[in-house]
This record gives structure tokens, sequence and C-alpha cells, in this order.
């Protein structure tokens, strides 16, 4: 009787904690048009400090939310845009060290995604023609996986320029990237077209630098944005005016930002505002770069 009643003991707490599961992963699915709605939202905010006081919050709540989902890719994903965009837009000008902290963690979030498209090594010590062998079996779906791993890895080397094992993985961002390219080249406004064009403009020949080709992917971006994406100008200034040496044209560029009226790309309107708060950044360094 008393061996009867400690499995039905068990039976009852195992039902309870597969219950408690279930509905901590059907409460994350339920919660996701909530996520994406933020997502909007904050793209559209105008107010820098307000939206700089949101985004922490938002990233733990994803994070909190992943913790009863670890599989749902679209959280995995919404995690690795948020810390890149946080990063971008208010860590890496003021501390290197933790936006490269910040960087690393959205590139293992996109790891996560990568793997519910099979990704089953480490990216990062994997052979790169296997790498290249398995981008090259990913169709559209695995688009904004690729893109926002390759998008965290290359700003993680671009904080830590002074570390050769780290710039040595840049080649396994463009392999990502460059899939994306051949996919989808208008995923998320363009980006695997802005990425080139600083990847192409952002160093001398001798290292692979590609100035006409910088200039035209910088082109494609601002047509497919129709100049309305006032990173492409920002992004241009930085990269490929600087290596130019084009400080004039890099003076231009900027002040053109800043002249921009704020509502010109409504849906957009935090990372224009955000590239308006760079070029008055960047126009102070002017001296210093030139």
């Amino acid at each position: 009787m008393k061996t009867n009643t400690i499995c039905l003991l068990s039976v009852f707490l195992a039902s309870q904690l597969l219950y408690g599961c279930s509905f901590a992963r059907l409460t994350v699915t339920a919660s996701m048009p909530m996520i994406e709605g933020g997502f909007i939202a904050l793209n559209r905010e105008t107010d820098l400090i307000l939206a700089e006081a949101a985004m922490p919050a938002n990233i733990e709540l994803i994070e909190g939310m992943l913790i009863n989902a670890p599989d749902n890719i679209k959280l995995r994903l919404y995690a690795s845009q948020a810390y890149y965009g946080y990063s971008y837009g208010f860590v890496e000008d003021n501390n290197k060290v933790r936006a490269s902290n910040l960087y690393y963690r959205g590139f293992k979030h996109g790891i996560s995604a990568l793997k519910y498209h099979g990704l089953n090594e480490d990216l990062l010590t994997l052979p790169l023609d296997s790498l290249q062998s398995f981008v090259s079996n990913l169709d559209n779906n695995a688009t904004a996986s690729l893109f926002w791993t390759a998008s965290c890895l290359a700003k993680w080397v671009d904080m830590n320029r002074d570390k050769p094992e780290s710039i040595a993985q840049m080649s396994r961002a463009n392999i990502l990237m460059q899939r994306v390219l051949e996919l989808d080249e208008n995923f998320f406004m363009g980006g695997a077209k802005l990425f080139f064009a600083v990847y192409y403009g952002s160093k001398p020949p001798i290292l692979g630098g590609d100035y006409q080709k910088s200039e035209h992917y910088f082109s494609m971006a601002r047509s497919f944005n129709s100049d309305k994406l006032l990173l492409v100008d920002l992004l241009q200034a930085q990269y490929l005016d600087r290596q130019l040496l084009n400080r004039k044209q890099f003076i231009t560029r900027l002040n053109k930002i800043l002249e921009t009226p704020d509502n010109i790309y409504p849906d957009q309107s935090l990372l224009n505002m955000i590239a308006k708060r760079k070029a008055t950044l960047f126009l102070k360094k002017e001296s210093t770069w030139f």
C-alpha cells in the first residue's frame, strides 16, 4: 500500500512538473506578440534617453522568457538583435570592453538559433570549408539567424582589433553574411549590403579593401532605403571617407545627417536618432581622424 502511494505521488509530481513546463512555454508563446510590438515601438522611438533606459529591461525580459523556452528561435533572434542594438547605440562609444561582452552575448544567441538549422559544431573552431559547406545548404528560413550571428560576431571583432585571434574570426562573419546576401540582399534594410560596404571600405587594398565595391554597396543600401536611413551616410563617413582621407566629404555627409528631419523614416526613428548622435560625436573627432 505504501509503495503504491509513493508511486502515485511520484506520478502526480512528475505530471505537475510537466504541466508547469508546458504552461511556461505556452505563456512565452502567448507573449510573443507583445515582444514583437515592443520592438516596433522601440524602433519608432525618437527620445534616446527613454530608449536607452528601456532596452536593458527588455533584454532581461527576453532572457527570462528564454529560461522557460530555450528552444524558441524567435526569442533567440530578438535577444541577438537587442544586444546588438543596445551595444551599438548606447555602449560602444564609451565602453568598448562592455560592448565587446554584450556583442558576444548576442553572438551566442545567434549560435543557438543556427543550431536549430543544423549547426552541430563550434562555429569559431569549425574549419572554414566546413562552415562554407554548412551555410551553402541553408535556405531563406535561416536568413535572420545568419544575419544576426554575423552582425554580432563582426562587431565583437571590431571591439577587439588589437587581438589577432579575434581579427582572424572576421572571415567567419563574412561567410555567414555572404549567404545572407545570396538569400535575401534586402533583409533588415539591406543590412548585408552595409556590412560589405564597411568591410571593403574600412581597410586599404593591400589588406583586402576595395573602395569601388564599398561605394557600390553603400549606393545600393542608400537606394533601397530611399536615402532615408541615416546610418548609410554615417557609416560611409566613418569608414570609407576616412580611409580615402576625404575630409570635405566626411564633414558634408555628417552635416547632412544632422540637417535631416527627425521624422524622415518613422519606422526607424531610433536608428536615425542614434545616427544623429554619432554624427555629432564623429564631427568632434574630425581633427584627430584627419
